[in-house]
């Protein structure tokens, strides 16, 4: 058998990644009787389950070590595993409460907030057509704000924790998949420990009924299966390419939206997206018209 060419199993990756996250409310709704913090720890606690053997089986036991004795790594993994352990309660939160479009508008953000936060940190130099995306999408979030829109807290809180989680994990020297994995086990005492305190009051969803338990138990692939195959699809796959994929899963969020969960989208609600997907627009038009052409040797 011909082997697949490697550009092509990365869109694959890629396009499974994003599809999936795309496709996240749809796994939540099926257990939306259950505590957002309790799906939370579940989620923690059976990604530590699956990702410690595959630690042991690619033999990264070595490199995974070094990276918890170093204090620095250590303290930003700290930080980070913070960071989108409030990123996942929030997203959680806002699908079990019906507000996914305001969770999709969130990411839609998220790309040109990268921008913005990496010229006011990292000093970056910031382009014409990414200045152009940033302000468009500024004024997006401005309408929805003077229209005293009440799922803007919501889309603002997931896009800044994301975006701040990137920003640590973009600075901190440890490989991606050591990383989640000492994020995981980081968060893995303090998922425990709600769990037993939810258990103690009586509100612990997890083996009341067969079904929900078993969903429960599917948090750690649903979690890790999207991650791993980010990870495959960012080796092998251009930034570029990379950055028109993430769209993907805010946009079938969107359509979920205002479909199947039935959320309203008014008027302001549309112009407010309508701002922010012209400054995606620009910002992905500048990415490709920037791009280097290939000279002929």
């Amino acid at each position: 058998m011909t082997q697949m060419p490697e550009s092509r199993r990365g869109l694959i990756h890629g396009a499974a990644a994003y599809g999936l996250w795309g496709l996240l409310p749809l796994y939540f709704h099926l257990i939306d009787q259950v505590d957002a913090g309790e799906i939370v720890a579940q989620r923690v606690l059976w990604s530590v389950v699956l990702l410690v053997p595959i630690v042991l089986l690619l033999r990264r036991g070595g490199s995974l070590w070094q990276a918890m004795r170093t204090p620095r790594v250590l303290a930003m993994l700290a930080a980070s595993a913070l960071l989108i352990a409030a990123n996942w309660l929030l997203y959680v939160w806002a699908v079990l409460h019906h507000q996914v479009l305001a969770a999709s508008m969130a990411y839609f953000l998220n790309p040109l907030l990268n921008i913005a936060m990496g010229v006011a940190l990292l000093g970056e130099q910031l382009k014409r057509m990414q200045a152009v995306a940033v302000l468009l999408a500024g004024a997006g979030v401005a309408v929805l704000a003077v229209g005293a829109g009440g799922g803007l807290w919501i889309s603002l809180a997931i896009a800044l924790s994301f975006a701040t989680y990137g920003l640590i994990r973009k600075v901190a020297p440890v490989a991606a998949f050591e990383g989640l994995t000492i994020e995981t086990l980081l968060l893995a005492p303090l998922a425990l420990g709600y769990l037993v305190w939810l258990s103690s009051h009586g509100g612990l969803s997890f083996g009341q009924e067969g079904g929900l338990t078993a969903l429960l138990v599917m948090a750690g692939a649903v979690t890790t299966v999207p991650l791993l195959l980010f990870a495959a699809a960012a080796r092998q796959l251009r930034m570029a390419t990379l950055g028109l994929l993430q769209f993907l899963a805010p946009s079938m969020q969107f359509l979920l939206a205002i479909t199947l969960f039935g959320e309203q989208l008014d008027a302001l609600k549309l112009s407010s997206f309508a701002l922010i997907w012209a400054g995606l627009a620009v910002y992905v038009g500048g990415s490709v018209l920037g791009r280097p052409r290939r000279v002929p040797a």
